[in-house]
Order: structure tokens, then C-alpha cells, then sequence
């Protein structure tokens, strides 16, 4: 790929993709016919500056057309945006889902990350070897490659098939005249559980391929009592906006518009409500840091690109009850003062992102998004940018980055993105699951909402419970409960296995041992007891799970999802790599083994002081904590390789529920 303006031109396809998404190019000067005109005047400057935040859903548009950006594709999409050939190549080359290499227009994601990798992700790839060759290579017009985590967890091992060739409209949305049609129109199929078979029918005909299960079944307390986030998944209808009110629905922003701005903080921060992403800072202070910028323009951006391996909480939401983040990102932008608000949703969640179109599109029409939300005259819409497959996204700076057309580099702090965020104007940053429970602090009041939980930790928590577990879905459980109370919800082990570890808090959080079960699950329990809540991750390993894989695994994740912009992490994820390969050489010596235990903690230690962003602070935890507390390479463990355990009849260790 050359890096300046070629004599390279799209075909008319491209040309027509590009153009669907950014509208007719207006001179010759961004792509169309050269005129006399033309070289009298350009255009450029703020104008230019202004579309270059078009960057990705333009690469995106070519992308989902073709099935690859050309030369003479990325070309175009520069012209049209002004942006330097350079530039345009640095951010389409960034993201895994873009291609600037031909490929076949069908393509077969499968997932070999963690809780797929448990579930038999091997054995999968295996047999699609025997199908369809080696990965990469293409086979009856289908390509088939491995995968990091699809956020499809509960269904391990999963498998996601793209066909490309669909048009979108002008807005970037897929034209469906209705949701039943979507999948079609989509050119997607989700798999799971997959097996060689069912994948290799979807990747033939990913438009043709079944239906994904609805959402609840991903929720195996659906229905019941008690539930607070997850109440209406399995009761409303996703699709319908009436059957989302008439279980509460828009209780909440009424209760907020009455409150007003300041007093719908105040609510929040009486709360006692935190980040649910892993950081845990409350939230109320940071919308009270945006809402007092003096800045006329300020942004709400709600971060939907959860790629932690073990993470799918949020899709579960979004699937299930997606009018909830709507009329949730709606009073968050009422609190903060803005009247744009940005869902940055991961690429690969097709179900995701139709169901929030949809919801969007649905609120839109009756004018709870718009100029006029509920006739109180605050001006609020929703825009929805596709992520497309960077987990150092999730970096609430990348994001920003991202969504303006650049490389999802995270930025250094400060300034914090309440004072210098999205366009360099004041902007509030929360996930899903966060904004989610603003509906029930306004709902019940402040005071009902902080008497669950502890003082610490309010409220309920969503937990992705994955790995080799009978029940895997996600949970609802009230701050405080032990980790032992989740386990045995989820049904523990298979019969006939035994718990080796939990994996707490996905690649970047910790690991503990069966007889660690009675850690309550409060971020501030949870780092008493050395460990991470983090985004609610709880993954479960048996003694069918080779632990040195585990981490080789969770090593080559963080080495091929840094972005590389600062050398602690850049390096250090593939120094990391390396020593962990040499620990798995089974003729090491001990003295070999030594030393590179050494050197892991050396260069762990370099990547959580230095690195830029959490990626590289956290790509050491889970390696650390299963050299010092599961005694991986130290030969500490028992002879039989597991940590005492309690007898078999409980579920915990395989045996009755």
C-alpha cells in the first residue's frame, strides 16, 4: 500500500459504498469530477476537520460491501474526507475486522479465547482443519480464521460468520423493513455451541443460517424474583417500546425531568453508584465534573465495546432490554448538559446492534430522542459507532479517538475526559451496565438503592459466569454475596470434575483457589483479598484445563491487542509471551524455570508502572496471581495438581445439585 495519493481507482461498487455512507462528494476536490470550477476553490480546513470523524464508519461501509478495503478503496474514502493517505492507512490497518488484503466475501470468526478454549475451542479448529483447511486459507469461497473473544461466552465455543455484499443506506444502517429481516439483511450468523458441522453450514450461508436463541436463555434467573437489571429480560418483548413502559419503562426520565439536572446527580451520588467497567469510580462525581464545564458543547459517550474474554454482560442487556439503555443514556445526557450521545458498540455483536437501532429508531418516532424529548424541551439523539475489533478500545481515551477517525490509541491524563474528551469538549464516559442502573436509583429513590449491597459496594452487580460450568449466562446477584453463592447458582463443575481455579475479573484480573470461595464480592472485598471484581467476570477452570495454556493464551491476547504506543507495553506483553513459552518447554531445569519467573515479575512489574493505560498496567495480573497463588511453576501444588477441595458431593466439586 503505498502511503500517498496513487493513480488507484475503486471500482464503481466501492465508489458506491463510500458514497451511500458519506452522501455524493460535493467537488472535485473529495472525489468526484474534476471541474473548472475546482481549481478556483477547495474545500478544507474546519470543513475537512469537521467529517474526518467519518473515517470509520466509511471503512466500515467498503468493508461490509466488499469484504476488503482496496487500495483504491481507502483511496477514495481519504479523498472524500480529506484525510492523508497515511493517516487513512494507519487506522484501517489498526482494527482486526478490516481487511487490505483480498479475501473471500464469506468469512468464519471462531473463538479459541478463554472460555471457548475451555469448552473445547481446540477439538473445534481441529475438525475445521480437516474441513476446510489450514486457518486462513480459503476453502468453496469460505475462509475460516481463529478468533479473540466474540463476547458469545455463554455459548462456548462460538463461532461468528460474516458475509459481505449487503448495501447499507445513507445513515450507515442496514435497510430492514422490518427486525425479522434483519439477520438476513445482515449478512451474519452467530454459532454456538458450535460444532465443526454447524459452523462450516453457517459460513456457507451466513444469511440463510438459524436464528440465535433469545436472549433470556443467556439469563438463567430470567423471570425470577428479586432481579433488578435483568427484570424485564424474558418479559417484555425486546422489539416492543409499549411493552417496555408498560413494565416501568420512562419512569425513570419523567422522575429526572421533575428532579431536574443537578438533582438527578444528586441522586446518584446518594447512591453510592460506581463504575461498573473496573475501575469503580462513582459515577456521580464524574457527571458532576462534566455538568459543571463551562464549555457550551458537552458529550455523553456510553462504552458498549466490552472485549475483556469472559465479558457479555453488556450484549445480554443491549439484546434483551435495549429501550433500558436508550431512556438510561437519555437521562444521563439530561444530567451532564449534553444533547449527543455516542454508543460505541463492539463490531462483532450483529444481534446488538440491530436490536439498537431498532430501539433507537422506536424512540425517535415517538419523541423520547430528539428536539423535543417528552415535550420538555431538552434536545437529545443517539448515535451509534461500530466498533471494529480492538480491545484497547474499551480505554475510555481510545474511544474518543476512535469515534473522531484515529487510531484507538489511548491518550495521557490530564487533561481527563471531563474537561478535554470527545472533540475536545467536556464528556461523560459509562458503560452499559453503569448507566443501566440509573434507572433503578431513580425508580426507588437513592435510599432504596444503597440499602442493597454494602457501604462500599451498592446496589446489584451482573457477573459472567463462563468456563467449565454447567449453567453459564449471566447473574444478578446483590453486592456482598460470596463468591462460593455464585458458583454453586451456576451449578459448579461437571459431574466427575473437580474446581482447580476461578479467574475473576477476565485476562486482566486474578486468579483464586477452591478454598477462596468465601470472598464476597465487593470491589472492596475483592481487593482485600488480592483479587479484582473488575468488569464481573467469573470464569471457572477444572482439572480438564491445562493452566500454562491458560495463560500462553491470556499472554497472547494482551501481546496482540496492545496498541503498541509506549514501549513498556509494546515490549512487555511479548517479553512476557516469550517466558511464558519457555516455562511450558516441559525439558526446562529448574534454575531455567527460576529465572524466568524472575524475569516475568521484572518485566510485570515495569508494564503496571509505566504503560500508558490499563492494558498494559493490568496484562500481568492474571499471570502473577497464578504464580503466587496457585503455585503454577513453583511445583507448590498437591500431588494431583489441585488445591484441597471439599467432597464430592458438593456441586462446586462436580458432584449433585
Amino acid at each position: 500500500m503505498d502511503l500517498r495519493f496513487t493513480g488507484a481507482v475503486p471500482t464503481d461498487e466501492e465508489r458506491e459504498a463510500v458514497d451511500a455512507c458519506l452522501g455524493p462528494p460535493e467537488d472535485g476536490w473529495e472525489g468526484g469530477a474534476r471541474t473548472a470550477a475546482d481549481l478556483r476553490s477547495s474545500r478544507g480546513g474546519h470543513a475537512a476537520r469537521g467529517r474526518r470523524d467519518r473515517l470509520l464508519p466509511a471503512l466500515h461501509a467498503v468493508n461490509d460491501r466488499i469484504g476488503w478495503i482496496s487500495e483504491g478503496a481507502l483511496d477514495y474514502v481519504c479523498r472524500r474526507l480529506t484525510v492523508a493517505p497515511a493517516e487513512g492507512y494507519g487506522v484501517a490497518s489498526f482494527y482486526a475486522m478490516f481487511a487490505l488484503r483480498p479475501r473471500p466475501a464469506r468469512v468464519l470468526h471462531v473463538c479459541t479465547d478463554l472460555a471457548c478454549a475451555a469448552r473445547g475451542a481446540a477439538a473445534l479448529t481441529a475438525s475445521l482443519e480437516g474441513l476446510l483447511g489450514p486457518a486462513g486459507a480459503t476453502s468453496g469461497g469460505v475462509r475460516w480464521q481463529p478468533s479473540p473473544c466474540l463476547g458469545l461466552c455463554e455459548r462456548a465455543p462460538a463461532a461468528l460468520a460474516v458475509q459481505a455484499g449487503v448495501p447499507r443506506d445513507q445513515d450507515g444502517a442496514h435497510a430492514v423493513a422490518h427486525l425479522a429481516d434483519a439477520p438476513r439483511a445482515y449478512g451474519t450468523a452467530v454459532v454456538g455451541p458450535a460444532t465443526a458441522g454447524t459452523a462450516e453450514l453457517a459460513a456457507a450461508a451466513p444469511c440463510a443460517a438459524p436464528g440465535e436463541p433469545p436472549a433470556e436463555n443467556a439469563v438463567p434467573q430470567a423471570g425470577g424474583d428479586g432481579l433488578v437489571l435483568l427484570r424485564r429480560i424474558g418479559r417484555a418483548d425486546p422489539e416492543s417500546l409499549d411493552g417496555y413502559r408498560a413494565l416501568g419503562g420512562y419512569t425513570a426520565l419523567r422522575r429526572a425531568f421533575a428532579l431536574g439536572p443537578a438533582g438527578v446527580i444528586r441522586e446518584v451520588l446518594d447512591a453510592g453508584l460506581v463504575g461498573r467497567g473496573g475501575a469503580a469510580f462513582p459515577t456521580g462525581r464524574k457527571w458532576e465534573a462534566t455538568a459543571r464545564q463551562p464549555e457550551r458543547t458537552h458529550y455523553l459517550v456510553c462504552n458498549a465495546d466490552e472485549s475483556e474474554p469472559g465479558t457479555f454482560k453488556d450484549r445480554v442487556l443491549m439484546e434483551g432490554d435495549p429501550y433500558a439503555l436508550v431512556e438510561a443514556m437519555t437521562i444521563a445526557g439530561y444530567a451532564v448538559g449534553a444533547h449527543r450521545g455516542y454508543l460505541y458498540l463492539r463490531g462483532e455483536y450483529p444481534r446488538a446492534l440491530r436490536r439498537m437501532e431498532h430501539a433507537i429508531g422506536r424512540a425517535r418516532t415517538r419523541g423520547l430522542l430528539g428536539d423535543d424529548v417528552l415535550g420538555q424541551g431538552y434536545a437529545f439523539d443517539i448515535e451509534i459507532r461500530r466498533g471494529a475489533g480492538a480491545y484497547v478500545c474499551g480505554e475510555e481515551t481510545a474511544i474518543f479517538n476512535s469515534i473522531e477517525g484515529m487510531r484507538g490509541e489511548p491518550r495521557s491524563k490530564p487533561p481527563f475526559p471531563v474537561e478535554r474528551g470527545l472533540f475536545d469538549r467536556p464528556t461523560a464516559v459509562n458503560n452499559v451496565e453503569t448507566l443501566v442502573n440509573v434507572l433503578p436509583i431513580l425508580e426507588r429513590g437513592a435510599a432504596a438503592y444503597a440499602a442493597v449491597g454494602t457501604a462500599g459496594s451498592t446496589g446489584t452487580k451482573l457477573f459472567c459466569v463462563s468456563g467449565t460450568v454447567r449453567r453459564p449466562g449471566v447473574y444478578e446477584l446483590p453486592f456482598g454475596a460470596r463468591l462460593r453463592d455464585l458458583v454453586e447458582l451456576s451449578g459448579g463443575v461437571p459431574e466427575g470434575r473437580r474446581l482447580r481455579a476461578v479467574l475473576l475479573g477476565g485476562a486482566a484480573g486474578a486468579f483464586v483457589r477452591p478454598d477462596e470461595l468465601e470472598i464476597p464480592l465487593t470491589f472492596e472485598g475483592t481487593r482485600e483479598a488480592g483479587a479484582t471484581l473488575g468488569s464481573g467476570v467469573v470464569l471457572l477452570l477444572d482439572d480438564s484445563v491445562e493452566l500454562p495454556r491458560t495463560l500462553l493464551r491470556i499472554a497472547e491476547f494482551f501481546r496482540d491487542e496492545s496498541c503498541g504506543q509506549c514501549v513498556p507495553c509494546r515490549v512487555g506483553t511479548v517479553r512476557q509471551e516469550e517466558a511464558l513459552h519457555r516455562l511450558a518447554r516441559p525439558a526446562r531445569t529448574e534454575a531455567d524455570a527460576a529465572g524466568d519467573v524472575a524475569l516475568l515479575r521484572e518485566v510485570g512489574a515495569a508494564m503496571r508502572d509505566a504503560s500508558i493505560c490499563g492494558l498494559g498496567q493490568t496484562a500481568w495480573n492474571a499471570v502473577e496471581s497464578a504464580i503466587d497463588r496457585l503455585g503454577v511453576y513453583a511445583g507448590d501444588l498437591p500431588a494431583d495438581g489441585l488445591p484441597a477441595a471439599g467432597g464430592p458431593e458438593h456441586p462446586v466439586d462436580g458432584g449433585s445439585v
